[in-house]
């Protein structure tokens, strides 16, 4: 059951280890992006992360070359 205490520790957990970012974006475009993460079974946080990574990974790949 989630009450007062576990809300409290995930909220402090989220203080603790995680960080926000926050994206201006034109309306219309959350609710596609997040049918487009839904429909490969990620969460719209999950999908940013993961394509940011692969742009990290190839940028790095190609200074190395």
């Amino acid at each position: 059951m989630y009450d007062e205490k576990a809300k409290d520790r995930t909220m402090r957990y989220i203080k603790e280890k995680r960080e926000k970012i926050g994206l201006n974006l034109p309306i219309g475009s959350k609710e596609r992006y997040k049918a487009y993460a839904a429909s490969r079974g990620m969460s719209l946080t999950a999908l940013i992360v993961e394509l940011l990574e692969a742009e990290i990974k190839k940028s790095e790949q190609h200074k190395a070359n």
